[in-house]
């Protein structure tokens, strides 16, 4: 079959605040094949996205996305690494591609699941997809007591692990940031899985991020997420050497390359991949591989819809040791009512990936329509792009 359409929808909550909140919007990929239809999710700015998508050629190495993928032939899983190739090369300075393709590459792997009517993680070669650990993924409180309650909410869902990230986390005084912690701590109760999520504030700053850890041990946190940026391989390492407990990172990481330079090289003991970033499901299965080999353990980066969430855990479905999964709680409606289909916890508290062929999630085409943002390219009096009709359903 060939690739007969891509097509892109741009939604968005009606007012985009500076909350470190990604489900604020979201930018949907479909791609049309030989009577099929697959769908994935961008997990990056969209009109930059779609801008990237059309753009005019700059050269032979700065080519539109998009002029790698129409015609192609795809069949097989190698036909969809063969596309992103051809992508990566065509497209090598157009620096917005990997977030782009990502969404591409995710709806074929959805699409060519239901043509084979076969859930994604079996194609990826999985004869089982284990059972994953939520933790509930949330923003800090902007006041300690604020972060107690939302604990004492995510134990009363039964969650039994929970992240706290972001918010006013590493933008103040240390103590301030021991009350924040030891807030979580009590408010998830003294057998709770708690993490905690820096957001890379310290960007490089090992002796900022080292002046944490006392809080951080007192309160049996599991890990300590992005003390710094992706790619600040030496700081990562000389926090780990340090360290009293484990760190995790990863979820810039943009390309393989550069998530096994954090695997190997950063100390981490949790690499976080965000499948919508790092160019889609096949370089996130290929890390997640390279992660169990060196005996780190591979989670998802999840902060958005539910078709995001499926899509992040298919690489590593079928790694019964790589068992906690990020499960955002406060996502907005936008995010949160995106797909019919919902991973809610079961009755022992566990996310279980469907059965159902491709990525085993149904557009909400209702909500949709109702974030939907209508864009329109136009370069030198002719369209580059102009929003899709949003299907009928």
């Amino acid at each position: 079959m060939q690739i007969e359409a891509v097509d892109f929808f741009y939604v968005k909550m009606p007012d985009v605040t500076t909350e470190g909140d990604g489900s604020q919007d979201a930018l949907l990929v479909r791609v049309a094949a030989g009577g099929h239809v697959g769908w994935g999710e961008c997990e990056a700015a969209p009109l930059v996205s779609i801008a990237s998508l059309v753009c005019p050629r700059s050269h032979g190495a700065c080519q539109p996305v998009i002029a790698s993928v129409l015609g192609q032939t795809f069949d097989t899983p190698a036909d969809i690494a063969r596309i992103a190739r051809l992508v990566k090369r065509n497209s090598l300075d157009l620096l917005q591609t990997d977030h782009t393709l990502s969404g591409i590459e995710i709806a074929l792997w959805d699409l060519l699941g239901k043509r084979r009517q076969e859930p994604v993680w079996r194609l990826l070669g999985y004869d089982r997809a284990y059972a994953k650990k939520p933790y509930a993924s949330v923003l800090f409180g902007d006041t300690p007591d604020e972060t107690l309650e939302k604990a004492r909410g995510i134990r009363a869902r039964s969650f039994q692990a929970a992240k706290f990230g972001w918010g006013p986390y590493g933008t103040g005084s240390v103590d301030a940031d021991r009350d924040q912690v030891h807030a979580a701590r009590e408010g998830l109760g003294p057998d709770g899985i708690l993490l905690i999520d820096a957001g890379t504030v310290w960007e490089d700053d090992v002796q900022a991020a080292a002046a944490r850890l006392p809080a951080l041990a007192e309160a049996g946190a599991t890990w300590l997420e992005e003390p710094f940026v992706s790619g600040a391989i030496e700081a990562y390492a000389a926090l780990a050497r340090q360290s009293p407990v484990r760190l995790a990172g990863g979820e810039g990481c943009h390309d393989v390359h550069m998530a096994r330079h954090m695997i190997d090289g950063a100390g981490l003991g949790f690499v976080q991949i965000d499948t919508g970033r790092i160019g889609g499901i096949g370089p996130a299965f290929e890390v997640a591989r390279h992660a169990a080999a060196r005996g780190v353990t591979f989670v998802n980066h999840t902060f958005t819809s539910n078709l995001a969430l499926s899509a992040s855990l298919q690489p590593f479905a079928g790694l019964a040791g790589h068992e906690i999964c990020e499960y955002p709680i406060e996502t907005k409606p936008v995010a949160r009512d995106l797909t019919v289909e919902r991973l809610a916890p079961d009755a022992d508290g566990m996310i279980r990936l469907p059965e159902r062929p491709g990525l085993g999630m149904t557009i909400d085409f209702d909500t949709v329509r109702r974030y939907l943002v209508e864009v329109r390219i136009e370069v030198d009096g002719a369209t580059l792009y102009e929003t899709p009709p949003v299907p009928a359903g």
